[in-house]
């Protein structure tokens, strides 16, 4: 009996622009369930990953398959439509449509409406009823009817988490989530995450690192384009090669600092 596919797998993936190869090589298997954190300096390359991954971007070389088939080459809504979804580091929101009818629009297609423009959304109860579910998840059900443009900054990112989910994809990527956030906002939000990704597999892009050790199973350190290391947030932490690439004060802060809350 063969093997269940990863959830999400990159095989020697490389892309270059013009002459400057910004990925070279980076290889990743994730299993379905897993929360990874990809972690590197800047310009490591990780939102290109996060493009390619999601189809913004084509490969130069290599192979991404989501849930064993090959994705490389799809159009992003082609991709999203096969169960990938993922966040941006910049809010893309509906501005002026209110919380609720966010959520709405983000369920639509997965539950078969696609472009059925004569349809009357107030009457698409289970369209109505599934956007409710994840304004719960999202705490956000006292904010239902405020429109996207006059929410708190924490609040537009819980609203866009919603969104990534609302579709019911499984493979979930969210770019550098808390970015801007307090530090109590913060880990509010990590909470949320957890909460909404339950059974999921989830890849994120995430600086602080009290967010990536509280919050990943297993942490991916992507420097010059190269996956250098993907292990448990215990072994990566010990691993010489990663302290001497990145991590080395910057980890040794975020544990004094874990250490003191």
């Amino acid at each position: 009996m063969s093997a269940a596919p990863y959830a999400l797998e990159l095989r020697d993936v490389r892309k270059a622009f013009g002459r400057t190869e910004i990925i070279r090589g980076a290889s990743l298997a994730v299993k379905p369930g897993e929360r990874v954190a990809v972690i590197g300096p800047n310009g490591a390359g990780k939102s290109t990953l996060f493009n390619l991954i999601s189809g913004r971007f084509g490969l130069s070389t290599g192979d991404i398959l989501l849930h064993g088939q090959k994705i490389d080459g799809l159009k992003p809504y082609q991709i999203n439509r096969l169960g990938l979804a993922r966040s941006f580091q910049v809010s893309n929101l509906f501005t002026r449509l209110s919380v609720f009818e966010n959520l709405r629009c983000a369920v639509l297609w997965s539950l078969g409406y696609k472009y059925s423009f004569w349809r009357f959304l107030a009457d698409l109860r289970d369209a109505n009823e599934r956007a409710e579910e994840v304004l719960e998840m999202i705490k956000l059900h006292k904010r239902r009817d405020v429109l996207a443009m006059n929410l708190t900054y924490a609040e537009q990112r819980a609203l866009e988490i919603g969104i990534t989910i609302a579709g019911g994809a499984q493979v979930i990527l969210l770019d550098e989530p808390t970015a801007g956030m307090s530090r109590s906002e913060t880990a509010r939000f990590v909470n949320l995450i957890r909460e909404v990704t339950v059974g999921k597999t989830l890849l994120t892009v995430e600086h602080d690192m009290g967010v990536v050790f509280g919050l990943a199973d297993k942490i991916a350190v992507l420097v010059y384009g190269e996956v250098i290391a993907f292990d448990t947030p215990e072994k990566v932490r010990a691993d010489e090669r990663v302290k001497e690439a990145y991590l080395g004060s910057v980890l040794a802060e975020a544990q004094a600092q874990a250490a003191g809350r």
